[in-house]
């Protein structure tokens, strides 16, 4: 089965892209949007829409493949590729990525992804990032519609993994409305919850740490309250470096306060995601690694998880070759092609490092989609519910595309025993 023919075509996220910089250094809140100048370049406001590009593979058959394209909500910050327009990378998908793909066999999944993951253009710049995770997606839909099989069965095969049959763990994220959203995750019995948006010491986390304190504590008694005596979610906070900046990044007064949230949160399991932000990959590798041995020292079980500077496949590696995290988040977009995501998940997981496919509220459906197959076949501890911050929708597309595809494979594992047999 060949591509015949590639289009693409301009859309909406399930977010929006947000100014980091900006949002860092205090700029106002003015109902949904912010007050104040952008501080990130490529940015025309603190908070803009989010777009992505849906690019469609035409095969010998008539069959569509589809993926697409887009980058996360903080782009250009902590690294990352710069702000993803729509109208700005069309042209350059046709113009530059469809040739590279039409007329190809749709034979291996690994092999047309290199294609495009290792191009260089003229410049000698690799492609953004986004191109290469909306591409890669529309490749695997295409290879998976091509052998007519799941796109699950396509990375356990071409990955020569097992097939388990047991959903991942779905972390959903509330956004600012921390409240009322958590309570939408709890009634769900969301595997892990909240994320909470921690990303102003101010007004979120507090000079001391006492506003997030307080909210631990909200969240646990919720849980026990609306949850039940049957339910005990992991808890997996991200602080966006804001612990760093209240202790100074000192290591003693950041172990003591952790030593408090764990206290808030008992007898639930806390994870803290990006403590600090050391402003550079090497930085902090050497700071989450130093407070993750004193951590370890007093006794203190929670986890810590990187984010910041842990962008790429390569930088996921240097973490957990460092042991500086309990746990990666391995940021779909950021990794661009989606192998590489696959190809993360297997080597924390061999060197015993937790591994969290995330990504963006700022994705579509499609991604969120595809990342319930790469989660179900690569085995990461948890996945995102994406995109969106709402709940209800992004943890409805995940949960019911694993859902779904579970009993596909259950299926298609009975009917293999009945021929055996």
């Amino acid at each position: 089965m060949k591509i015949i023919d590639v289009i693409a075509s301009p859309g909406l996220t399930g977010f929006y892209f947000d100014d980091q910089l900006a949002i860092k250094s205090g700029v106002e809140h003015d109902g949904f949007t912010y007050l104040g100048e952008p501080k990130t370049p490529g940015f025309k406001a603190v908070r803009q829409r989010g777009e992505s590009i849906s690019v469609m593979l035409i095969l010998e058959d008539g069959q569509v493949a589809s993926g697409d394209c887009a980058a996360v909500q903080y782009s250009g910050a902590g690294g990352r590729d710069p702000l993803f327009l729509a109208e700005d990378f069309i042209p350059i998908i046709l113009g530059e990525i469809a040739p590279k793909l039409v007329g190809q066999e749709l034979d291996s999944f690994r092999k047309l992804v290199e294609l495009v993951e290792n191009s260089q253009r003229e410049n000698g710049e690799r492609y953004h990032t986004a191109i290469r995770y909306g591409v890669s997606q529309a490749i695997l839909d295409g290879v998976a519609k091509a052998q007519r099989k799941t796109m699950t069965e396509v990375i356990l095969e071409e990955y020569e993994l097992p097939m388990v049959l047991e959903p991942v763990p779905i972390f959903t994220q509330t956004g600012d409305d921390r409240y009322e959203n958590a309570d939408k995750a709890i009634i769900k019995r969301a595997g892990v919850l909240p994320h909470a948006l921690i990303n102003n010491v101010e007004t979120k986390l507090g000079k001391d740490g006492e506003l997030l304190l307080d909210y631990v504590n909200w969240l646990r008694n919720r849980i026990m309250t609306l949850g039940g005596d049957d339910y005990r979610p992991i808890l997996h906070i991200d602080v966006y470096g804001t612990i760093g900046l209240a202790f100074e990044d000192n290591v003693e007064r950041m172990v003591e306060y952790f030593i408090q949230l764990e206290k808030a949160a008992d007898p639930l399991h806390l994870r803290i995601e990006g403590p600090m932000d050391a402003g550079s990959l090497e930085g902090q590798i050497e700071q989450l690694k130093a407070l993750r041995v004193a951590l370890k020292a007093r006794g203190v079980k929670v986890e810590i998880v990187a984010d910041e500077w842990c962008n790429t496949y390569e930088d996921i590696v240097k973490f957990v070759d460092a042991q500086a995290a309990d746990m990666v988040q391995i940021k779909t977009p950021d990794l661009g092609g989606i192998q590489n995501t696959i190809e993360a998940v297997i080597y924390a997981k061999k060197y015993g490092v937790g591994a969290y496919v995330g990504g963006s509220c700022n994705e579509t459906d499609s991604g969120g989609r595809t990342a319930v197959h790469v989660s179900l076949a690569a085995r990461p501890d948890q996945m995102l519910a994406k995109p969106g911050m709402g709940v209800d929708e992004g943890y409805m597309i995940v949960h019911n595309e694993m859902n779904r595809t579970l009993a596909v494979l259950k299926r298609v594992r009975e009917t293999r025993s009945r021929r055996v047999n």
